[in-house]
Order: C-alpha cells, then sequence, then structure tokens
C-alpha cells in the first residue's frame, strides 16, 4: 500500500507537528506502507521522510523542477520524480497512492487537500482520505465545512467522507474498509 501525505514545508510551531510526521514515518515503515510525498526535505515534509527511511521504509518524493533548483529536494528518497510543475506533481502524487493522509500544513497543503477532495467528489478517485488533527489543528476547518454543509454547498455525506482522527493508525484502519458516498450529480 501507498500512502500519499500532504504536509508542511514548514516544521509548524511547536515539537508537537514534527513528532506527528516522525511518528506517521515509523508506522509507515513499521507496517510496510510507502510514503508519497512531495519531496522535499524541509519543513515536516523532511522529517516524515527522513522517520519513513530511518525505520527502514521506502519513501517516493514527486517534486517540481523548480525546488529542484532551490535545492530543496530530499536526496535520499527511494525514488524522486521530477516533474514540470505543481500541477503535475498533484497528479503524480495521485496516481501512486491507495489513499490520502493530510498533516497540519499551509496552503499548498490546504490546495492538496482539496483538490483531492474534490475529485473524490466528482467520482475521479475513490480512494479514502484523513486528516490528522493534531492538536486539535484541523478544528476551525471542521466547523467551516459545517458551515457549508449548513449553507447547502456541501452535501452532509462528502464532508462525512474525510476520515478525521488523532491517530495515524487509526487512519489507516479505517482506509481498509472506506467506501466512498454517492458521487456528485447522481
Amino acid at each position: 500500500m501507498r500512502v500519499c501525505v500532504f504536509c508542511g514545508s514548514s516544521p509548524g510551531k511547536g515539537e508537537a507537528y514534527r513528532d506527528a510526521a516522525r511518528h506517521v514515518g515509523r508506522v509507515f515503515a513499521e507496517r510496510g506502507i510507502e510514503l508519497v510525498y512531495g519531496g522535499a526535505s524541509v519543513g515536516t515534509m523532511g522529517v516524515l521522510a527522513d522517520a519513513v527511511l530511518a525505520a527502514g521504509g521506502k519513501a517516493h518524493g514527486v517534486i517540481p523542477r523548480s525546488l529542484v533548483d532551490r535545492e530543496v529536494a530530499h536526496a535520499g528518497l527511494t525514488t524522486l520524480k521530477v516533474v514540470a510543475d505543481l500541477h503535475e506533481r498533484k497528479a503524480a502524487m495521485s496516481e501512486l497512492a491507495d489513499g490520502y493522509l493530510t498533516l497540519p500544513g499551509g496552503a499548498g497543503t490546504l490546495e492538496e487537500l482539496f483538490e483531492v477532495f474534490t475529485w473524490a467528489q466528482l467520482g475521479l478517485h475513490s480512494k479514502p482520505i484523513a486528516l490528522l488533527d493534531v492538536g486539535g489543528y484541523w478544528q476551525p476547518m471542521m466547523r467551516f465545512l459545517e458551515n457549508m454543509s449548513a449553507e447547502g454547498f456541501l452535501a452532509d455525506d462528502f464532508r462525512r467522507m474525510l476520515i478525521v482522527t488523532t491517530e495515524v493508525t487509526e487512519a489507516l484502519e479505517r482506509f481498509v474498509d472506506y467506501r466512498p458516498p454517492r458521487t456528485k450529480w447522481t
């Protein structure tokens, strides 16, 4: 199994975010789950990849040429695919992955999450999507999604397709039995 992880190119404030990335990396390696991610050596992205590799796991990166040129590519990955741009990066990561796990991150992390979330609603994939809720990080967004549902812009079954948990092992267990809801306009 390969899981695509979206997370920060920054480390975040406090050790909790880096600790969570390390824990996810160790769990992936212990369970034989291969990491697919954005290929960087910085932020929680780098912490995660380092943890997977240190525990004997496999880490597959996909990174745009412009970021390789800025020297943020991780040099020690199992595989590193260099692509033209961010659009190609997301498509390649999605093609490699059996599911998605989202750790706390910034605008890029949100953009990646919402793209695969939208693709799932449209039936373009049927892969599970989980949010690792480190220290309640995702709770303001979940309240926003509840408001979107209340205002008629997001169906409740689509909102509930996001797996929100504080423990990576629970997310992975829920991946096994995941069944997507109907697709939009069906």
